[in-house]
């Protein structure tokens, strides 16, 4: 599109609408700097033990009007200073994408300014150049080495630049996020069970039960065999004791946290010392766990890599992860057409 937006001709602003799940988000980014970053959630899938895809995009749909204007006053702007709209494409729900995506392609045509697709994935990977202020000067170097893992993707990932990314090493079933709902569910636990296996792991003894490793070649992860060798090391306990996950809880919880964790710091170590690439990020909503950072900050000290650890905001899905990699996008005048459509997959 021409109509380009030149009231504040020597800034950039973006403004980034995420929906791939069962988060509504928008954020603003000038020149990177993020001016908001608004997240709605939908709680009405805690009943259910994970996403419903269609209460997701219902959902969507009453949330993204109210959450995309919260973010431009938050940001104190007017509408008239958005120099382009970027939103998720893919991958996800893709209900829920298409109410992104039409939302985005509408706003475009109203305000006349060109319109970005972003990768899910890509957008989780550039979080760590979302600068917290203008003085912020943490980002990343290129390359580094991306753990990406979340609910739904388990990924060593080599970052060239901001839009050349090599994927080395990724689950052939189940993600890391998915194997700890999964296994929190098997316990009782509530949905999304990751945050409760994190909080009850710290009062817990990581050594007291030791759970199997998958044998993968390469950078590649396996976590279905994890979470079936848990269900039935509860399955022959319970038969000696009903009680027996509710006396044990946070044991297990750390047990099991410690073992995700070291798949994928084994994956790591081996992957750092085969490219010998000694700058390290993580991103994806596992980055949040405190057992991954407290693991990786260690690693990285005894090691000698330089980490990025993204802020606890930036892990979940997020619009600002969205909007940071519409702005590189925007850099390189890299527009999408009126006729673009979602993708429910979409490597990386």
């Amino acid at each position: 599109m021409s109509g380009e937006n030149t009231i504040m001709s020597n800034t950039i602003t973006i403004l980034g609408i995420e929906s791939s799940c069962d988060d509504t988000s928008a954020s603003v980014i000038r020149d990177e700097e993020e001016l908001s970053n608004v997240i709605a959630g939908q709680d009405v899938h805690i009943a259910y033990g994970g996403v419903v895809p269609e209460l997701a995009s219902r959902a969507h749909q009453q949330n993204i009007i109210p959450v995309v204007d919260l973010a431009i006053k938050k940001a104190e702007i007017e509408k008239s200073e958005i120099n382009a709209i970027a939103f998720t494409r893919g991958p996800g729900l893709l209900g829920s994408l298409l109410v992104g995506t039409s939302f985005a392609k509408g706003l475009s045509l109203s305000l006349n300014v060109p319109l970005i697709q972003v990768n899910h994935l890509q957008g989780h990977v550039l979080s760590h150049f979302i600068k917290r202020n203008s003085d912020d000067s943490c980002q990343p170097s290129f390359p580094y080495l991306c753990l990406l893992v979340s609910g739904g993707h388990t990924e060593i990932i080599i970052v060239k630049d901001h839009f050349t990314m090599q994927s080395i090493g990724k689950s052939i079933d189940d993600a890391a996020g998915e194997a700890f709902d999964k296994c929190a569910k098997i316990m009782g636990l509530p949905y999304p069970g990751g945050i409760y296996i994190d909080n009850m792991a710290k009062a817990g003894n990581k050594n007291a039960f030791t759970f199997n490793k998958p044998r993968i070649p390469d950078y590649n992860f396996s976590f279905s065999g994890l979470k079936t060798s848990f269900l039935y090391f509860l399955r022959d306990r319970l038969k000696d004791n009903p009680d027996f996950i509710e006396e044990n809880k946070s044991d297990l919880c750390a047990s099991l946290q410690t073992t995700i964790i070291d798949i994928l710091m084994d994956k790591l170590i081996k992957a750092v010392k085969q490219t010998q690439i000694h700058e390290i990020a993580i991103s994806g909503g596992v980055a949040a766990n405190s057992g991954l950072r407290e693991t990786i900050a260690l690693e990285a000290k005894k090691r000698k890599w330089k980490i990025h650890i993204p802020e606890l905001k930036y892990t979940t899905d997020n619009a600002a992860m969205i909007a940071i990699a519409g702005y590189y996008k925007y850099l390189r005048k890299d527009f999408a057409s009126q006729d673009i459509t979602p993708l429910a997959r979409y490597a990386i």
